[in-house]
């Protein structure tokens, strides 16, 4: 192998596809990992594994080492969004979405740690909804901001070793459709790529003094305050 290892974890969306193909346009050799079968030719090997639970995730991360020879970057970007009010949220759908998301991501980072030399990666997908609030979305939002959570601990813990651990914070984003979006100060929602690109980016040689940081990939959604987007007779009041 003359590029990187990649072990990704939540590889069969359309992010995941994209941050695989990504890293195996730069040369590097990527290992996805996730609930039903990914036959995209970015990757190299294509692992099913169940990474909510503990022995799964041990046990995908020790096959992606066998089959990289070595882990120099991991990218989890696993989830499950049930939508819902709190009030109709099953135990279920809770725990699904905290073991699909929160859960995977603690349990490879845990397992990887130890294999991960001094100059390696780890990248956390998250979502807007882990600092700004939309309808029916208490499970995802509550599961994504404890892996922006477990981001920050795992950067303090493992600086010492001189492993960076980031994540992004995509907004709406789709491989089929980027037209309008109203409230998004690009004026539409965003491609796959532009969040691989960004997560890439992350686990580089140029971003090699950047840890526990969180970046915004939202087409400027989390800066903008809703009065922007207010009709126009009552913005023009406001004005």
């Amino acid at each position: 192998m003359t590029g990187r290892g990649v072990l990704l974890i939540g590889g069969g969306s359309e992010i995941g596809i994209a941050i695989a193909r990504a890293f195996a346009d730069l040369g590097d050799a990527v290992v996805g990992v996730g609930l039903t079968p990914c036959a995209d030719p970015a990757f190299e090997s294509y692992l099913v594994a169940d990474c909510s639970r503990a022995d799964e995730a041990a046990r995908a991360v020790a096959d992606s080492a066998d089959v990289l020879g070595r882990i120099d970057v991991v990218v989890l970007a696993a989830a499950r969004m049930p939508i819902g009010r709190a009030e109709v949220t099953s135990d279920d759908d809770w725990r699904g979405a905290f073991g699909a998301t929160l859960d995977s991501a603690f349990f490879v980072a845990r397992a990887a740690l130890p294999l991960l030399a001094r100059g390696s990666s780890i990248v956390a997908v998250t979502s807007v909804n882990a600092t700004l609030a939309a309808p029916a979305l208490p499970a995802y939002a509550a599961a994504k901001a404890g892996v922006e959570g477990l981001v920050r601990q795992l950067a303090l813990d493992n600086g010492p070793r001189g492993i960076r651990v980031n994540a992004v914070q995509p907004g709406s984003i789709s491989a089929a459709d980027t037209g309008e979006a109203e409230g998004y100060p690009l004026g539409r929602i965003g491609r796959p790529e532009e969040v691989a690109s960004v997560v890439a980016f992350l686990a580089s040689e140029a971003a090699t003094f950047i840890t526990g940081a969180t970046i915004p990939v939202d087409g400027g959604l989390s800066m903008s305050s809703p009065a922007a987007w207010l009709k126009p007779a009552l913005r023009d009041r406001w004005l």
